[in-house]
Formats: C-alpha cells, sequence, structure tokens
C-alpha cells in the first residue's frame, strides 16, 4: 500500500522551542558583538550579520532533511558514519588550525566544524547497530561493539585537540541504558571521575587512605561470605588505590597546560583572575551584574565594554545573565529543560528501536552541551569549548545541531504513517 506524505506529523511543540532558542541566541548574539558602536543589520563584518546567514542556510537545511524519505537516515547510517570519520581523518592532513585546534575545514571566508556533524553521523550509526541486534545490550561483545561505534570519533578529536568535543561522543553511552546495558557501568564511569577530581582536589595519601576504608567498610558490612569476597573486595582497592596513584602522572602528561590551569581554578588551586581564569572571572560578574531583571537588552556593561571574551560563543550565556537578569536566565534554562524533556516523551512514544535509540542520542547530546556549557560560563566546570546549543555564534555548530534534531523530527513524523 502506498504511503501518503499528509500522514506524516512533525512535532510543533519541538519546533516551537527550536525557533525561540534560536531567536533569542541570535538577539543576544546581537548585543554581545555589537560593541559600543551601531552598525546595518546586513554588516557581514559583525557576528550578529553572519548568524542570520547562518540561521536562513539552516531553514533550507530543514527543508531539505524533512524532504527526504526517513527511512534514508537507517538504510544509509553506515555510510553517513564512515564519511564522518573520514573527514575526521583528513583534517590532519587537509584542516585549518584556529585557536589552537586543527578542527576545520576552510573555504574560502567561511570555516566548517566536521567533529559537529559527526555528532548526527555517530548518533545515527549507533542506533542502527543497537536496532540491528534484536536484543537487549548484555553480552559483552555487544557493548564493545557499541562502544567502540562512540570512541571512534572521540578519538580521532582528542589529538587536533579538541577534548571538549570529545567529551561529548562519551555521553552516547547513556541511550544504551534505555536498551539493558548494566548499570555497572555506570557507576564504573562516576566512580572513576569522581576519584580523579577528588585526588586533584585532596592528593593521592588522603584518597588512597579513603578507598581502603570504604572498601573495608563494604566488607565489613557484607555478613555473608566473606572470606569467599575478600579477594574481591582486595582487587578494588588496589585498583582504586593504584588508579589514585596514576592520575598525577596523567594530569602531568597527558593534559595540555591550558587544561590543568583550568581544572586547578575550578578547584580552588589556583586564582587567576587576569590569566586562564580572566573568561570565566568576567563572565561570573557580568552574570552578577544583572540582578532579578537584567540591565535590559544592548545595555549590559560588561557586555558592551567587551570584558567577556568570546561572548557571542562559548560565553553567549553570560549576555543572557547580565541583561536579561535571573528571569531572562530562568526563561532559557526552562526551554532548554523541556526540549530535552520532549525529545524523551517523543522518543518512548517510537515504535521502532532505532529511531528510540536515535532520539535519546539527540536528547542526550543536547543535555550534555547545555549542562557544561552554563556550569562553565557560571565557574563551576572548567572552561572546555562547548557551546550552546542553537544559541552560541557558529554556523558548524548550528548547522551540526539542526541536523541532529531535525533528523529525529523527521523520524519521529514518519512514525504515524500506517504501510
Amino acid at each position: 500500500m502506498a504511503v501518503s506524505r499528509s500522514n506524516i506529523r512533525f512535532d510543533w511543540l519541538t519546533i516551537g522551542i527550536f525557533i525561540a532558542l534560536v531567536a533569542i541566541g541570535w538577539i543576544n548574539i546581537y548585543s554581545a558583538s555589537l560593541g559600543t558602536n551601531t552598525a546595518e543589520l546586513f554588516d557581514f563584518s559583525q557576528a550578529y550579520s553572519r548568524q542570520l546567514l547562518f540561521i536562513c542556510l539552516s531553514v533550507l537545511l530543514i527543508i531539505f532533511i524533512l524532504a527526504i524519505d526517513a527511512k534514508f537516515y537507517e538504510r544509509f547510517s553506515s555510510i553517513i558514519y564512515i564519511v564522518a570519520l573520514v573527514s575526521l581523518l583528513l583534517l590532519f592532513p587537509l584542516g585549518n588550525t584556529i585557536s589552537g585546534a586543527t578542527s576545520w575545514y576552510a573555504f574560502g571566508g567561511f570555516s566548517l566544524q566536521p567533529s559537529e556533524f559527526a555528532k548526527s553521523a555517530t548518533a545515527l550509526a549507533l542506533a542502527k547497530y543497537v536496532s540491528d541486534l534484536q536484543s537487549n545490550m548484555e553480552e559483552f561483545k555487544h557493548q564493545l561493539r557499541a562502544f567502540l561505534i562512540i570512541l571512534l570519533p572521540a578519538i580521532f578529536i582528542i589529538p587536533q585537540p579538541d577534548p571538549g568535543s570529545a567529551l561529548v561522543y562519551i555521553v552516547l553511552i547513556f541511550p544504551l541504558y534505555r536498551e539493558g546495558l548494566h548499570f555497572v557501568y555506570l557507576l564504573l564511569g562516576f566512580f572513576v571521575a569522581a576519584l580523579f577530581v577528588a585526588t586533584l582536589a585532596f592528593g593521592v595519601i588522603w584518597v588512597a587512605i579513603g578507598a581502603l576504608l570504604i572498601t573495608l567498610f563494604l566488607y565489613f558490612k557484607n555478613k555473608k561470605k566473606r572470606r569467599q569476597k575478600l579477594f574481591k573486595y582486595s582487587i578494588i582497592a588496589i585498583v582504586a588505590i593504584g588508579f589514585a596513584f596514576s592520575v598525577n602522572y596523567i594530569f602531568e602528561n597527558v593534559f595540555e597546560q591550558r587544561h590543568r590551569d583550568r581544572f586547578n581554578i575550578v578547584l580552588g588551586k589556583e586564582v587567576d583572575s587576569k590569566g586562564i581564569g580572566y573568561n570565566t572571572n568576567q563572565s561570573e560578574i557580568a552574570i552578577g551584574n544583572g540582578g532579578w531583571l537584567g540591565k535590559g537588552w544592548t545595555q549590559g556593561t560588561q557586555t558592551k565594554g567587551n570584558f567577556v571574551p568570546e561572548q557571542h560563543t562559548d560565553y553567549i550565556f553570560s549576555t543572557v545573565g547580565e541583561e536579561w537578569g535571573f528571569l531572562g536566565s530562568m526563561i532559557v534554562l526552562i526551554l532548554f529543560v523541556a526540549l530535552i524533556i520532549r525529545i524523551i516523551i517523543l522518543s518512548e512514544r517510537q515504535k521502532s528501536q532505532f529511531r528510540r535509540v536515535y532520539g535519546y542520542c539527540v536528547a542526550s547530546i543536547i543535555f550534555i552541551h547545555f549542562f557544561v556549557n552554563i556550569g562553565m560560563v557560571i565557574g563551576l566546570l572548567p572552561t572546555v569549548g562547548i557551546p550552546l546549543p542553537f544559541f552560541s555564534y557558529g554556523g558548524s555548530g548550528l548547522w551540526g545541531f539542526t541536523i541532529l534534531l531535525f533528523i529525529f523530527i523527521k523520524l519521529d513524523g514518519s512514525n504515524y504513517i500506517n504501510s
């Protein structure tokens, strides 16, 4: 039976939130890049004019994505993924270096960052692999292959170096828990991260003592089969203490100096309000200036004075905080939370596992960008160069998130079709 395109229904609530975020983002980019001088709307030497062009091109991109048959994204997901990996590899001989990272292709006056587009490709490939299994994720070989799909782009991105973008790919592990991955992997990840940060904050000796005491507490608390579990708890203690002793080596030899500085500032081990911590310090001042209702659009003193570097990109939320205050900031936060929750709700109503997994991938990627960027801007997390979705200046970021979201909107719309 033929399929009628009239049966396709797009979720207008999700589209409406997308439009609201893009519009509010552009308004704040305009203010952040305006400076003290007025300029014409279509002055393409200004960031706000270029962003307006990127938004217009996004509309064409959306039309193209929605016009393609939904089955295309599942059928050719592996090819799309391979093309994305090749585009990341070719950066090393052909890429353009910007701000110390070889993460861009230069085309005349424009630059494209393939890692932004590879997110959609990786999400499609992961969804395709999991749906093809026709089973849960309990078998180790299936888990290993899924992890490999996630980690390959991250492995190619880290040497650029761009640890912020690489971090985003790791969050694609979360959708696997919906499909049956054991919770122990999540606990292990949180434990490793907590152990790493605790070692940096308190030192190896105190962390080693703490790990030993916790292991002993768990051992004596479990009254059953203590002798049988003595070896198990001993291994856990040895691995934890061994990892703690390796943290300093990893921190000093794997991380770059700028990353070490940012961790030290967040942990309170260094105070550098004029050097590496200048951006965060000025961002906090800008947000604090906003109060409850803000200073008004284009009236922010920190924003107008260009005190916050890169304020129209990674630190765009500081403009919201200063000019729109607590109320405006809460509206933006509510929009992002509403978008993530809506995507999860739509994912749960999908008839196919492929669409459900892809939906959870979309929600996870948007969440990690949102969470890390806001945490970075208010000084709770180290600066890692992660943009705010649909909000920060940049064609690659806007187009990458637009592709990511509207592929899901297309998949969800075709969910209603009865063949």
